[in-house]
């Protein structure tokens, strides 16, 4: 075996080992109430970006107001997944 093939091998290895590691998912992930459905219909067609465009409507200061950790809103979809 050549060094280059260990240190693949080893490499491969490591990132089995990081993802592993890794945490459980805690992100709420979208609902499937009447609420939301509409929106993922829209992700099936439009994809997510156009979907994320609405969030804020509900999801603000006045309405569902976020955890004061919350990073910024920009791409909800992003860590918010839909459930299968």
């Amino acid at each position: 075996m050549k060094k280059r093939d260990i240190a693949l091998i080893i490499g491969g290895i490591a990132i089995v080992l990081f993802l592993l590691a890794a945490p459980e998912e805690t992100t709420k992930k979208v609902p499937t109430d009447t609420t939301h459905q509409k929106y993922y219909d829209l992700v099936k067609q439009e994809g997510k970006k156009a979907a994320e465009k609405f969030c804020e409507d509900c999801h603000n200061d006045e309405q569902v107001t976020f955890p004061p950790d919350h990073p910024p809103k920009a791409r909800c979809l992003f860590c918010h997944k839909l459930e299968q």
